[in-house]
């Protein structure tokens, strides 16, 4: 996937699907299972750091962490997020944060903001660095904004159309809407040449954004627009308490014994199509038969498995 693919999707009408992650392993999941684009969001900080926003989250967590992502991808276009108080100070400061960012392996960098990041933009585009912008609830903006809430009403919403042309017109090649009517999200999708990719943000973006452990049902809580389609975090807990858990390595496990690979094979197939096919709510012993990092492949290869036409039909659920 590459810049010019974005705008070719849009211009076929084709949706595109994004999903952060942050590590190699995920990364390797999402990217096999055909996702568009990985977004290695500064989102990290509430995610996987355990921060209560992104504002803690330095640029050397987030050149890590894009190193990560793209050791581990094939395909999708890899997008990092420029932290907080990594680019507000103006284009040079923008430039040197960016520039970090894509000699981690980004293909292109994410920045918060509308007509006063234009400059940046640009200034970006022309250093060959492709801009995603993003708009409407801006997380790093929270505490300007009052907390979690939508962005675009009333009088607002002329501002917004007002910033996503800026942005456009300064050379970002993408852009988010998080939080925004469906209405206006639709209005400012239909002014622009470049794909609009929506969270929260009704269905008629040209693609949604999720964040994984949202989507996988890795956690206690969500937003109300991030329809779960899966729950990886109960299989975990199934798993680090299942029943082999306790007990001594099977024989096919100790050094020096070769598995009957027919057999494995086997096992494992029907224990992939136990999960995907939810015969029962509980997994038999087939399942517990492998090594954790096996529990998370079923249920995510599902999940970014379903026809696009799911992801874009369930985001009509995210207004608030």
């Amino acid at each position: 996937m590459r810049v010019h693919h974005l705008a070719s999707a849009k211009k076929d009408g084709t949706k595109l699907v994004m999903l952060t992650a942050y590590d190699a392993v995920t990364a390797r999941i999402l990217d096999a299972a055909g996702t568009d684009l990985l977004l290695v969001g500064d989102s990290i900080g509430n995610v996987m750091l355990g921060h209560d926003s992104t504002l803690p989250v330095e640029l050397d967590e987030m050149v890590v962490a894009t190193r990560s992502v793209a050791r581990a991808t094939k395909r999708a276009l890899v997008v990092a997020d420029l932290p907080f108080g990594t680019y507000e100070a103006g284009p040079e400061q923008a430039l040197a944060s960016a520039v970090r960012l894509m000699k981690a392996g980004a293909n292109a960098v994410k920045l918060e903001g509308g007509t006063p990041r234009a400059a940046s933009v640009r200034a970006l585009a022309q250093a060959g660095i492709p801009v995603v912008g993003h708009l409407g609830f801006t997380p790093q903006s929270v505490n300007m904004l009052g907390g979690f809430r939508v962005q675009g009403r009333g009088e607002a919403a002329d501002v917004l159309m007002a910033d996503a042309q800026a942005l456009a017109e300064a050379g970002a090649v993408a852009l988010v809407l998080e939080m925004v009517p469906e209405p206006l999200a639709a209005r400012v999708t239909e002014s622009l040449t470049i794909p609009t990719v929506g969270i929260g943000a009704g269905a008629r973006c040209d693609g949604q954004v999720l964040v994984w452990t949202d989507m996988a049902g890795m956690t206690d809580w969500s937003p109300r627009f991030a329809h779960q389609f899966g729950q990886v975090g109960e299989a975990l807990r199934q798993a680090t308490t299942g029943p082999r858990c306790a007990r001594s390595p099977s024989p096919r496990r100790s050094t020096g014994s070769a598995p009957d690979s027919d057999k494995t094979h086997s096992t494992m197939a029907g224990a992939l199509n136990h999960r995907l096919e939810g015969r029962s709510r509980e997994p038999d012993a087939s399942f517990y038969a492998y090594d954790h990092d096996f529990f998370g492949f079923p249920c995510v290869l599902g999940l970014t498995g379903r026809p696009r036409a799911a992801w874009h039909a369930d985001s009509r659920d995210a207004q608030s």
